[in-house]
C-alpha cells in the first residue's frame, strides 16, 4: 500500500496494518498446510481420531486469530479516523 501524505501517524498505522495482514496470511498458509495433511492422514486411516493436542492447538490458534482480528479492526478504525482528520484539515497539520 502506498501513501503519499506527510503524516507519520497515518504511515505508522498503515505499516502496522500491513504487518498484521502479513502475519495472518503466513499463519493461514500454515493452517491450510496442516489441515491438508490432517485430511490426507484421515483418509488413509479411514476414521477420525480425537487428538487432545490438536484440539488444544486449534483453541490456541482460534484465540490468536481473534486477537489479530481485533488488532486489525482497531487499526482500520484508527486509520479511518486519521484519514478523515486529514480530509477535514485539508491535508494540513
Amino acid at each position: 500500500m502506498t501513501y503519499t501524505g506527510d503524516r507519520p501517524d497515518v504511515r505508522e498505522a498503515i505499516d502496522q496494518l500491513e504487518a498484521i495482514v502479513r502475519d495472518v496470511a503466513e499463519e493461514l498458509a500454515g493452517w491450510r498446510s496442516r489441515a491438508q495433511k490432517s485430511e490426507s492422514e484421515l483418509k488413509t486411516r479411514g476414521s477420525p481420531v480425537k487428538n487432545t493436542e490438536l484440539e488444544s492447538e486449534n483453541k490456541s490458534l482460534r484465540q490468536r486469530v481473534e486477537g489479530a482480528r481485533t488488532r486489525v479492526q482497531d487499526l482500520v478504525q484508527r486509520l479511518s479516523f486519521l484519514e478523515e482528520q486529514a480530509r477535514d484539515n485539508g491535508g494540513h497539520k
